[in-house]
């Protein structure tokens, strides 16, 4: 009886065992992946990276990328345009998840009414939804956009 009482207690702790190694095996692949790098940027940043909008966009508006790829699902970035800058009707394959961090923005999306959004303003934008906007007259806009899939804007004449 011994013998079987330490066979099974045998079984146990390798039970046990094997449940631990794979628990912390699953556990590091977490801690990998949270092991990220903090980061806080504001839009005046001076290390931040600023480059061209699509070629449809008029001059001026510049985008940086605060997080992410933007050829991969969620990038964020800060979209900054100039005052009195009209950003022409267009779509994105994405959500999008949208704060103004300054001036003041004219938005209308198909079928609905203008809203103005001021800074501090949420504003969510349906994925494929057509939208344009206007920064006013007396500070560039910068909107700080959380992409939920790869980044990408087409304008209207280009929505099939």
């Amino acid at each position: 009886m011994n013998n079987t009482l330490k066979y099974s207690q045998l079984k146990v702790v390798i039970l046990i065992l094997t449940f631990f190694t794979s628990f912390s095996f699953y556990g590091q692949g977490d801690i990998k992946e949270a092991v990220e790098t903090s980061m806080v940027r504001t839009h005046e940043d001076k290390d931040l990276q600023w480059g061209p909008c699509p070629s449809f966009m008029p001059e001026g508006c510049t985008i940086s990328v605060l997080h992410g790829d933007p050829s991969k699902a969620n990038v964020d970035v800060f979209f900054k345009v100039p005052a009195n800058y009209e950003i022409p009707e267009h779509w994105h394959n994405s959500a999008e998840r949208m704060i103004l961090v300054s001036g003041e923005l004219r938005v209308t999306y198909e079928g609905e009414k203008e809203q103005i959004m001021k800074v501090g303003s949420y504003a969510f934008g349906p994925s494929t939804k057509p939208h344009t906007a206007k920064c006013g007259d007396k500070d560039p806009c910068v909107i700080f956009i959380a992409f939920e899939e790869p980044l990408d804007a087409f304008p209207m004449v280009l929505k099939q």
